[in-house]
């Protein structure tokens, strides 16, 4: 098991670990398919017209052809019929592996852009070491969409490395994440109008939410409000906060465990291999 006497005192538990590392310096690497031209470019050079049918085919490819019920499942969040717009008309345009590969390449095309000089350096190649050891550590049961991903090979070169192991937890922390929603029986819409109120955000202000109508926004809400999450001013009721932290906490629990197989002294380096790496990408405004 994890030893935790990690010379940080912000990383003094498990949970803080898996925050800290996968929240906090993974996910920023993983983001930049969403964030940037390379990775939309490349799918569209296959094809692709628009946003979101790429994405579903990049994001849903470690599945195979799965039904859009399934993905729309797995995905959890994303409004009725989004998922179906896409899949599974996306493979009339390429396969699931010519999706991943396209995609792969252009994430990591963005990377190196953003990095610039930091790119090659030995702390990409450190951080992806000890990164890949935690994202084949983590536990499989019942993160499909994570199983999926750890079954395809793992790249050689560090950076590509890297945002493989960046993707890996993160979609291994999304599907604890869903567990964690299920298990407060927070549906999908409901989560993003969470996400909006602990931002500070009025959910119509929330671009998540803009597939709603106005009255199925008004009916996610109120359907909140009734079970007394959000008060009438439309923000959180104490309960809400409450369920809004017990979700975040069993997230962050759920998510530790793929950080064990590191020692304290590992963390330690992880940590400030990422930090720079973090720093240059919010500093290019990503």
């Amino acid at each position: 098991m994890l030893d935790t006497r990690s010379t940080s005192p912000a990383l003094a538990t498990p949970a803080a670990v898996g925050r800290r590392l996968g929240n906090d310096l993974l996910e920023p690497l993983h983001l930049v398919a969403y964030m940037s031209d390379e990775p939309n470019e490349a799918l569209r050079a296959l094809g692709y017209e628009g946003y979101w049918p790429g994405y579903f085919a990049a994001r849903s490819a470690p599945l195979g052809r799965v039904p859009a019920e399934v993905v729309d499942a797995l995905f959890y969040n994303f409004a009725p019929g989004e998922v179906a717009a896409c899949i599974p008309a996306c493979w009339d345009v390429a396969t699931p592996e010519a999706a991943l590969e396209a995609h792969r390449q252009g994430c990591v095309a963005a990377l190196r852009r953003i990095l610039g000089d930091l790119a090659d350096t030995p702390a990409v190649s450190r951080a992806a070491d000890l990164a890949i050891r935690a994202a084949m550590n983590a536990p499989v049961e019942g993160r499909i969409l994570y199983a999926a991903l750890r079954s395809l090979p793992v790249p050689d070169e560090p950076l590509t490395r890297l945002w493989h192991a960046a993707t890996l937890l993160r979609e291994h922390r999304g599907n604890g994440h869903v567990v964690a929603l299920v298990s407060e029986g927070i549906d999908g819409q409901e989560a993003h109008v969470l996400q909006a109120l602990d931002w500070g955000m009025a959910p119509a202000d929330y671009g998540r939410l803009d597939p709603l109508t106005p009255a199925q926004l008004d009916a996610v809400v109120d359907g909140l409000r009734e079970r007394g999450l959000v008060d009438a001013e439309g923000k959180f009721t104490p309960a809400g906060r409450e369920t809004r932290n017990r979700i975040e906490a069993l997230t962050d629990a759920l998510a530790a465990p793929a950080y064990d197989c590191l020692q304290p002294h590992e963390i330690d380096q992880l940590t400030a291999d990422l930090e720079p790496l973090v720093e240059r990408i919010a500093t290019a405004g990503y």
